[in-house]
């Protein structure tokens, strides 16, 4: 039979860890004519998160366990984990139920027609709407300054057929974006809409630096624009500025004794260009520090046990 493997992250989800064993069981029960094995790769949480994983693990000896011995950050953790899988299919979602597992059957049936990824998108969202719309924005605006086409509203969830696996380990990014990076690949997408559920259980361990992180991460990963950008405004800004200089000279020449300069023009050119400067540096810092990532090639993780391997 063929293997599907269920991939999903975990860091201090004592409160989902049994919930999410429970749906996906349910689920795989409706495919017996495919073996399943769920793996879990823990970034070293400080609640119960192990000790439930531990029990899991011993009762059912499909339930595999990956604790890290330090928590390696929300990209690198999961990624590894999802390299870690063996299946014809791997299937990744959040440990927090927020990618709702239900949506394993709508993959499967995909992955069976012939689609070798498909990605769940997050059309609509229970949480707070502020949050949902800056996250639409974003993901609009990164689709339009991206190399490839990327998928919009998604988040990872979703399945990946074994060949699009091998062709990611060949890649071998020590930090990607791993939605971008699937749709770089280029094979067809399938889509499933899904309402994204609010969480009822634990806190988010997301927080504005992830976020963020993420978000530059997609950008700096799939587009130059942002650095062509500076350089085309720079240029403009320059020949606006020495317009203005012109008017100036002209106008103190022409109307010498009742023309007087005054500090705010001084100011305010001084305070723009200035702002304008360190923004550009910071969209440049990106792309360095995005650089300097790629250089370390560090371990994506590293591994303090294995449980059912």
């Amino acid at each position: 039979m063929k293997l599907i493997s269920i991939v999903s992250g975990a860091y201090n989800e004592e409160d989902n860890i049994s919930e999410l064993y429970l749906q996906v069981s349910k689920i795989i029960q409706k495919f017996p004519h495919y073996d399943f094995e769920q793996i879990i790769i823990d970034n070293f949480s400080t609640d119960r998160t192990r000790d439930i994983l531990r029990q899991l693990s011993a009762e059912n000896p499909k339930f595999k366990v990956i604790l890290n011995t330090r928590n390696f950050g929300h990209v690198r953790s999961p990624y590894y984990g999802v390299l870690q899988a063996s299946g014809d299919a791997v299937i990744y979602l959040a440990s927090d139920l927020q990618d709702p597992p239900k949506y394993i059957e709508d993959f499967i049936i995909k992955w069976e027609e012939g689609y070798k990824i498909v990605f769940g998108i997050k059309n609509q969202s229970e949480e707070f709407p502020v949050f949902f719309i800056a996250r639409k924005i974003y993901y609009w605006f990164a689709s339009k300054l991206s190399d490839v086409p990327l998928i919009q509203n998604s988040t990872g969830f979703g399945l990946y057929d074994k060949s699009v696996i091998d062709v990611v380990r060949k890649i071998d990014d020590p930090y990607p974006y791993l939605r971008g990076l699937i749709c770089e690949i280029g094979f067809p997408i399938a889509q499933i809409p899904f309402v994204q559920p609010r969480r009822k259980r634990g806190i988010t361990k997301n927080n504005f630096y992830t976020l963020y992180d993420v978000a530059m991460l997609g950008i700096t990963s799939h587009s130059k624009i942002p650095l062509r950008l500076a350089t085309m405004f720079g240029f403009l800004m320059s020949l606006v500025l020495f317009l203005i200089a012109l008017i100036y000279f002209v106008l103190k020449l022409v109307l010498w004794d009742t023309f007087a300069l005054g500090l705010a023009p001084l100011l305010i050119g001084i305070f723009f260009l200035g702002s304008i400067q360190l923004f550009f540096i910071g969209i440049l810092g990106e792309y360095i520090g995005a650089i300097y990532t790629q250089v370390l090639k560090r371990p994506l993780v590293i591994e303090e046990e294995r449980i059912n391997f």
